[in-house]
């Protein structure tokens, strides 16, 4: 088994005549999970522009996994609330990120934020390596639901609903911070008076 007739990667071969052991694929292979017909899905663009709109329905799952790649992903630069006041800025980086609560962010079309996080922009490397695609999409609603929630009036508020809304009760301490706080369940009296 030591010796037997193989060739080894990137040898020279006498048996074709282009004298490549390598043979190129056939015409039109696609490898397994590469297809990629959907080409918005993987580029965030319509034709050479970002399009404005989601692949995929928005749910609170979507959103969820969204926050959570984002806190992962996003976070030591971004911040939680997406200010660009992270950790890694606070650090000395040589460039703060932009917020995403500035008036142009908050205009960007969803593509353009997916395809920054695919390839990158100025000085932020691409994560088309580390994010699968869906995980984009999801990031980029979330980011989409942040902006809302640091800028929302009164006006979104629907009606009957107190503004600002009652803090919550914790458990004893609210958490240092290592530690999460335990929120109180909410008591009857407080239920009936947020109807």
């Amino acid at each position: 088994m030591h010796v037997q007739p193989r060739e080894n990667p990137l040898s020279r071969s006498d048996f074709f005549t282009d004298q490549r052991s390598e043979r190129p694929p056939v015409e039109g292979t696609v490898a397994r999970g590469q297809l990629r017909e959907d080409t918005y899905y993987y580029t965030g663009k319509a034709g050479n522009n970002p399009g404005d709109y989601m692949p995929f329905p928005v749910t609170k799952e979507v959103l969820d996994r969204g926050r959570e790649r984002y806190n992962i992903f996003c976070t030591p630069c971004h911040s939680r609330v997406g200010d660009g006041n992270g950790f890694i800025p606070s650090r000395g980086f040589a460039r703060q990120p932009p917020s995403f609560h500035i008036e142009r962010l908050q205009k960007a079309p969803l593509g353009y934020f997916y395809d920054v996080i695919t390839n990158g922009f100025g000085i932020m490397p691409d994560y088309a390596s580390q994010i699968p695609p869906r995980d984009r999409w999801n990031i980029v609603a979330y980011i989409r639901a942040l902006q809302l929630s640091q800028n929302a009036t009164r006006a979104d508020v629907p009606t009957g609903q107190n503004f600002p809304s009652e803090p919550p009760k914790f458990r004893g301490e609210p958490g240092s911070g290592a530690t999460l706080p335990v929120v109180a369940p909410a008591t009857q009296s407080t239920a009936e008076e947020s109807k």
